[in-house]
């Protein structure tokens, strides 16, 4: 098949075990922040405008293929079933990539680069004619890493297992991302030996392979050294995710939302937040929640795949899982609003309130103390303390129905289903179940009596006591 002129094609090496972290869930599926760590790399890979992506698979790749299937269905899946090293990796992957011009080798556990870095990488790698470019960085702390040494015009890595004690004390490393002219590369990658120290296939000793072949290698050296970060065990992990979490605080903050506490506050890569936004501390905002103009959010709420209005208040200590808050609301304290909820303009919801798969039409309010679950509120209702819609027969969820303008009274119970009309009202303590007819007013209670003197008389009976 012929190339294509210029094009580029990018490998994702995600086939290690992760030793290190000490889970049965492979590496490249850890969570940072709430997501994946390969999500951010395959996304900086979206964002530089690179197609054409393989994700090299290896250790418990099943899970890996599965998560790629749902979120990222463009992606090609390799296997490398035996791991042999970085270039027995890309030794397996050559009938995928020698149909492209070039290729962009990446390591999947480094989940911090960004996609001007890859941009710009990619460009320099064209315009310098590079047979191969790859990324390097200054650290005080090289432990670990392959070191870049330079020598005239030429360029290798030294593998740390493989160094000298003079080669060790650079402080230049390679960050193992790579571009390949693949002519060059489909010319040597078989060269490839396992004679050291891991006996592994190691693919930095592709560079001496193509300089042989006057091929013109190059280390491009970067100034952020973050961005490289490799994640190998949880120490790692946190230290990636609170980088990730500061990027995100600080791209918010340029955008105008005011964090009372930004130390405290924790949001998520897909978050979308509009102008004149307060938080208060100890917010969280996950999924792919978004927050309207003009809303404020309380200390100690957590939002997950939550869409918010304008001007809505939501005040501390709320959750909400996958559901709607329209324009102008109130929500809280100590609310839980779960997943299937929407809530309309203007509606109230206050403390200790549990809504689940329910309409809350505009104007309504739920003040506090009640459980609202599989129903259909209408417009300007008040709910009183207490209410509790009984959803649940013991094999099925049913549903309440209630309508415009009702006043419904303190611990009232709908035994679901059940539907009451417009302008209806319940007497506090009612027990209903049967339909409400519009405009009246359902009373169900036991009649109330009083024992005269039954203080006096229990009294004697347990002598006194």
């Amino acid at each position: 098949m012929p190339q294509k002129k210029e094009s580029f094609c990018v490998l994702v090496l995600a086939a290690g075990k992760g030793t290190r972290m000490h889970s049965r869930t492979p590496k490249v599926l850890q969570t940072l922040l709430d997501k994946p760590l390969i999500h951010y790399l395959l996304a900086a890979v979206e964002n530089a405008e690179v197609e054409n992506v393989a994700v090299m698979l290896g250790f418990c790749g099943e899970k890996v293929e599965e998560w790629l299937g749902t979120t990222y269905k463009n992606v090609d899946v390799l296997w490398q079933r035996e791991q042999l090293g970085t270039g027995h990796a890309v030794k397996l992957a050559q009938s995928w990539w020698k149909e492209y011009k070039n290729i962009l080798i990446l390591p999947g556990d480094t989940p911090l680069i960004t996609a001007s870095t890859l941009k710009l990488f990619l460009e320099q790698h064209i315009a310098s004619d590079n047979k191969c470019s790859f990324l390097s960085f200054d650290t005080l702390e090289p432990t670990g890493y392959g070191r870049v040494i330079r020598f005239g015009d030429k360029v290798k890595v030294v593998e740390e297992k493989d160094a000298t004690d003079l080669q060790r004390q650079c402080h230049e490393v390679n960050s193992g991302m790579y571009a390949f002219n693949t002519e060059f590369l489909f010319k040597v990658i078989d060269k490839l030996t396992c004679k050291n120290a891991q006996k592994e296939y190691y693919l930095p000793d592709v560079l001496t392979l193509i300089q042989e072949n006057n091929g013109k290698v190059d280390a491009i050296k970067t100034t952020d050294s973050n961005e490289f970060l490799g994640v190998n065990d949880p120490t790692q992990l946190a230290e990636a995710t609170l980088i990730m979490r500061n990027r995100i605080l600080k791209k918010w903050m340029l955008a105008g939302v005011r964090f009372m506490d930004p130390s405290t506050t924790w949001i998520g890569p897909d978050v979308k937040l509009g102008n004149d936004i307060v938080l208060e501390p100890n917010v969280q905002l996950w999924g792919s929640t978004t927050i309207g103009s003009g809303s404020r959010i309380g200390s100690f709420t957590v939002l997950n795949n939550v869409q918010i209005g304008d001007n809505v208040s939501i005040i501390g200590s709320t959750r909400i899982n996958n559901s709607y808050v329209r324009d102008n609301s109130t929500i809280g304290p100590y609310a839980f609003i779960r997943e299937g909820t929407e809530l309309m303009d203007n509606v109230h919801v206050g403390r200790f309130v549990e809504i689940k798969n329910s309409h809350v039409s505009k104007g309504t309010k739920i003040p506090h103390l009640s459980y609202i679950g599989d129903s259909e509120i209408g417009e300007n209702t008040n709910i009183g303390a207490g209410t509790i819609t009984a959803n649940y027969d013991g094999e099925k969820k049913n549903g309440t129905i209630i309508g415009n303008n009702c006043f419904i009274g303190s611990d009232t119970i709908f035994i679901a289903p059940i539907k009451v009309g417009n302008n209806a009202m319940t007497a506090a303590g009612s027990t209903i179940t049967k339909d409400v007819p519009e405009g009246s007013l359902a009373i169900s209670r036991g009649k109330q009596r009083i024992i005269e003197e039954w203080y006096a008389r229990k009294k004697k009976q347990y002598g006194g006591k």
